[in-house]
């Protein structure tokens, strides 16, 4: 099959066009630097291709506290690429099958994570900009279809982990930014602080499974939307410690700072839909999927000397 992806240079972007190029179908992977989503035209040099799928992973965001100093822009630069995107392929392309990526901080804080409550209630304050233009790219997946027709799938992952993922100064996901905080503590004798009282809880899928799962979904969905995660929300304080005890850092000496963002108190999500779509639902343990992340983590990092 032929394949487009936007977002190919992120992290799960990189591991989903190894997959499906290791699979045999012919890959078209999208970044900033061969396609502008925010131009509207910027999509029309790949018009004379026959698309089978299109994976829209392209979003512009960052982890942590970055969503409370740029919601206009996320607003503003998000509702462009989608627009584009959807645009396009209902132009030129609609005979693929359209996958869209959302995000699990759409959900309201006090409804159930099921994906009927996707639309409903209020996202919290501080990723609400960035939370509604992915409910927007759902509403215009529905809007396009119900007018045009066309086959689509929108899936809401969880917290994406493992081998792969960014080592610049960009702002982490919350597991490696624990990942590199006691690794400096361990190597550096730098403290170990750590945003929020450590209690409030986050979800975690192997990236390896959750590209297995998109696929399925991918392929036997239509028209509708599904969440991806493991269904198990653990404490800050659960994975801190399972990372000290893997690198030999004492986790008594972590500090917990209680004035810091730390965005949803709990966020996992319910995925009993995706038990209809995928047949055998087996997850990598935990700790080996912990300890594969951090042995690349360590490999890719210089510990010679400190940041500067």
């Amino acid at each position: 099959m032929k394949i487009l992806v936007t977002g190919a240079t992120g992290f799960l972007g990189r591991a989903l066009c190894q997959r499906l190029t290791d699979a045999g179908h012919t890959v078209v992977g999208l970044g900033s630097r061969n396609a502008d989503l925010t131009d509207p035209n910027s999509l029309n040099q790949f018009n004379h291709y026959h698309y089978d799928f299109i994976y829209h992973l392209a979003a512009w965001t960052q982890a942590g506290d970055f969503c409370l100093s740029h919601p206009g822009e996320q607003w503003i630069i998000n509702q462009k690429i989608n627009t584009t995107v959807l645009s396009w392929w209902q132009a030129y392309q609609f005979q693929a099958k359209m996958v869209g990526i959302g995000t699990s901080c759409s959900y309201a804080p006090d409804l159930d994570t099921c994906e009927e409550s996707y639309l409903s209630g209020k996202p919290i304050d501080s990723l609400f900009s960035y939370a509604m233009t992915k409910r927007m790219l759902y509403v215009g997946l529905q809007a396009i279809q119900r007018q045009y027709g066309g086959t689509f799938v929108y899936v809401v992952p969880s917290t994406l982990y493992g081998p792969g993922y960014h080592t610049d100064d960009r702002q982490l996901h919350f597991i490696f930014d624990l990942i590199r905080k006691i690794l400096r503590g361990k190597h550096y004798r730098e403290p170990v602080v750590l945003w929020g009282d450590g209690e409030q809880t986050r979800e975690l899928i192997y990236i390896d499974d959750f590209i297995s799962f998109l696929l399925s979904v991918s392929e036997h969905c239509k028209n509708d939307i599904v969440n991806i995660g493991t269904g198990e929300g653990l404490s800050i304080k659960y994975f801190a410690e399972k990372i000290c005890e893997k690198v030999g850092y004492p986790f008594d000496a972590i500090q917990f700072d209680h004035s810091k963002y730390v965005g949803a108190r709990s966020k996992f999500l319910h995925i009993g839909k995706l038990q209809q779509y995928v047949n055998d639902l087996r997850f990598t343990p935990l700790e080996e999927g912990l300890t594969a992340t951090i042995d690349w983590y360590e490999q890719q990092v210089s510990w010679k000397k400190p940041k500067q």
